[in-house]
């Protein structure tokens, strides 16, 4: 039977802005056993994955939010060796990093943690980082995906660097067949790059590779390489939508489209009725979000804060010719959709819709319908989760939400295979046949 997969995205103190001001420790969100308690409560509820976001560069108002600091491989690694079956998924940038390194980081991931790995490969559309990099500013939409579509190849081209049948370990003879392991002799407009990595295939054969683009480029990039997609839709319609056309794409580039997971993003807030969710929510936006709030929307509809009127729906010329604005076009047209659909005051989205996710709001039952909906009809394989406020958020979903799931037939008991592919029902990629070129 079809499986629902779900991952949680480890935000810090939580999606919310002002999550870690309820923390009983502000600075937690700097401490790897936080982010291993919340891995192993992951791991309890047999989740698919942990995620860490990355932008390489300070972006938020350190005042008001925790920094997106820790590097997140790094991260992952402390948190392997705590955890056992959970996949381990980090964001990586195509832009501001070269794909040796990139494929050598992500494949020792792998190993590290015995084939739970994943690489979300972004190419970062926050201004800010560019400077960090020595660049005026940051390369436009089309040029940033032109470098992406080389970089994903060369570095699965490293990953199939060595043949599975590589190592021998003859204690009287070889350790290796050194004609199993080949150059890659990349040579494009972007990279020159010789291989071959320094380590065997991961147990993977590659890691899971993610892409979280929603533009026209990025679309073409998940369906022909990504194993997932993590997606950014806030509407039913608009998730069905995306799916359908995904699934199309990949089937276009000759892949099954089985072998695409389609997971939307999805905020929770959850208490045992609707009006205390409700209030708990309303009890954050009080508490030092709704500044953030509108300033995040505000970027995604690349306008300035003052431009819009907070107690009015936001005007259409404001959600038109998203495409021609700079920053995330996904995450613009998300905002869109959930600002079309619901009559929402500028306000209202902010705290809701600002950030390009759906919210879910209520009972455990109210957001097991939500995910149970989109999942039977078409709109999502699964979800990747943003609770409100971390721990307490992941620990009611765990506990409550996936007994429910479960209860319906949709989600899983536990764990039936240990690396990451296995949990996403995809096979393992067999080693390229690469013509006999010798390492050197």
């Amino acid at each position: 039977m079809r499986q629902l997969h779900l991952g949680v995205n480890m935000y810090n103190a939580g999606i919310h802005a002002a999550a870690w001001r309820t923390h009983d420790d502000p600075f937690a969100y700097l401490d790897i056993d936080y982010y291993r308690d919340l891995a192993r409560t992951a791991e309890r509820g047999a989740l698919d994955a942990v995620f860490l976001a990355d932008i390489p560069g300070l972006r938020e108002d350190p005042r008001v939010r925790p920094t997106l600091g820790l590097e997140p491989t790094v991260l992952l690694t402390g948190i392997a060796s705590a955890t056992t079956h959970i996949g381990l998924a980090a964001t990586a940038s195509t832009t501001f990093n070269d794909p040796y390194n990139l494929a050598r980081r992500f494949s020792s991931l792998d190993h590290i943690s015995r084939g739970r790995a994943a690489w979300n490969a972004v190419t970062t559309y926050d201004p800010v980082v560019a400077p960090n990099f020595g660049l005026p500013e940051l390369p436009d939409h089309d040029d940033r995906y032109g470098r992406a579509e080389e970089f994903v190849d060369v570095v699965n081209a490293l990953w199939d660097s060595w043949e599975d049948s590589a190592l021998v370990g003859d204690r009287r003879g070889d350790l290796a067949d050194a004609d199993r392991i080949h150059t890659i002799d990349h040579r494009g407009p972007h990279f020159s790059v010789r291989g071959p990595l320094p380590l065997p295939r991961s147990p993977q054969g590659r890691p899971v590779v993610v892409q979280a683009g929603g533009s026209e480029p990025g679309k073409r990039l998940a369906a022909r390489t990504a194993d997932a997609v993590f997606a950014a839709q806030t509407t039913f319609a608009d998730g069905k939508r995306f799916y359908d056309e995904m699934k199309r794409r990949a089937r276009e580039f000759g892949r099954d489209p089985s072998t695409l997971k389609i997971l939307p993003g999805l905020c929770t807030v959850i208490a045992s009725t609707e009006a205390e969710a409700r209030s708990r929510k309303a009890e954050l936006d009080e508490l030092g979000g709704q500044e953030w709030a509108i300033a995040r929307l505000a970027a995604n509809l690349g306008v300035a804060p003052e431009e819009l009127d907070l107690d009015a729906p936001v005007p259409e010329h404001l959600l038109a010719n998203l495409d021609e604005k700079r920053g995330s076009r996904g995450f613009a047209r998300a905002v869109a959709g959930y600002a079309r659909e619901g009559g929402l005051t500028a306000r209202e989205l902010a705290l809701l819709g600002g950030g390009g996710h759906r919210y879910a709001i209520g009972t455990p039952e109210d957001i097991a319908d939500t995910i149970e909906h989109w999942f039977r009809n078409g709109a999502a394989d699964g979800f990747n989760l943003m609770p409100d406020v971390l721990p307490s958020g992941l620990e009611t979903f765990v506990d409550h939400v996936v007994p429910e799931l479960r209860r319906r037939g949709i989600f899983r008991h536990d764990y039936s295979g240990r690396t990451l592919r296995e949990h996403f029902g995809l096979p393992r990629p067999p080693s390229r046949h690469e013509p006999a070129v010798r390492a050197v």
